[in-house]
Formats: C-alpha cells, sequence, structure tokens
C-alpha cells in the first residue's frame, strides 16, 4: 500500500519551476546578407476582407435582432430578426421570421414574413415559405410549399420600372 506523504512528495516534484530560458544573442552590427530581405508591403485589412459568415446553430433562438454587414447567415435553429445581406441559407430544421433582403436565398426549412430576393430564390423540397415574396429568379422543388402574396420584382434599369409603374 502506498503511502500518502510518497504520493505527495512525488506529485510535488510536477510543479517545479522551470529553469530561465537563455539570454537572446545580441544583433551584430555586420548584419548578414540574409538579414537584409527586402521589406514586405503593409496590405489594409479592408482589402482583404474575408467573408462574414453567421452560423445561428441547431440549438439557438434569437430573437429580436438586427443583423447587418453579413455576407452569409445559415439557419440551423430560430432566428426573429431583420437581414440585410448577400446570402441567406436555411437548414431542413432552420425557422427564420422576420424581414429578408438579400441577392440569394436557399431554403430547405421554413420562413415566414417578407422574403426580397435581389437575384435568385431556391426553395427545396423540405422548404415552406410564407408571407410577402419577392424574387427575380424563382427555383421551386416538387414537394416546397409557397403561400402569400408572391411576385415578381421588375426587370430592367430603374428609370424604366419607375415609368412603367406610373411614378
Amino acid at each position: 500500500m502506498l503511502q500518502k506523504d510518497s504520493l505527495f512528495r512525488r506529485s510535488a516534484s510536477f510543479f517545479r519551476p522551470t529553469p530561465p530560458l537563455p539570454p537572446a544573442p545580441a544583433a551584430s552590427a555586420n548584419p548578414t546578407p540574409a538579414a537584409a530581405e527586402p521589406v514586405k508591403p503593409v496590405v489594409d485589412k479592408t482589402e482583404e476582407r474575408k467573408e462574414a459568415k453567421l452560423i445561428v446553430g441547431p440549438d439557438i433562438k434569437m430573437k429580436g435582432v438586427e443583423v447587418a454587414d453579413c455576407d452569409t447567415l445559415v439557419v440551423e435553429g430560430r432566428i426573429e430578426a431583420t437581414l440585410d445581406s448577400r446570402v441567406l441559407q436555411i437548414a431542413p430544421n432552420g425557422i427564420f421570421c422576420g424581414t429578408v433582403a438579400v441577392d440569394t436565398a436557399e431554403i430547405h426549412g421554413r420562413l415566414e414574413g417578407e422574403l426580397t430576393v435581389r437575384k435568385h430564390l431556391t426553395i427545396h423540397a423540405t422548404g415552406k415559405v410564407s408571407g410577402k415574396i419577392r424574387y427575380a429568379k424563382i427555383k421551386v422543388e416538387e414537394g416546397a410549399e409557397l403561400s402569400g402574396e408572391i411576385s415578381m420584382m421588375e426587370r430592367g434599369p430603374p428609370a424604366l420600372v419607375a415609368k412603367r409603374s406610373g411614378n
């Protein structure tokens, strides 16, 4: 049988301080040719901006938010919000309630509210969309549910659209 003292003495060895690191060598007054590398230009971070992607996970519920400056929103849970984005993707179990203005929307789950899709709307067989829907192009798979006020956005330059509508 182990004695308590010997057990604690062994574990105390794990907590020994580490020896200090040796000092760094001093830089020489005469740099070697390898050290005289060309200086890389500093790149502005706004030019290299990565895609801003927000994923609302499967067990997440968000309510009363405004999502802005988001390139892609992926909804796997439930969100009640106002969204202006480039891409909206709703997973089969995802639910979005609110107002949406996007370039492209791909819906496998459920969307309730006001939806404006500036380029292409795809509603898959498991998708259910209801409310006020406006789109430029649409693809609806067999089995999908689409209900509410549905209209196609006017095509052409804004000046021609205003003339046609009588404004």
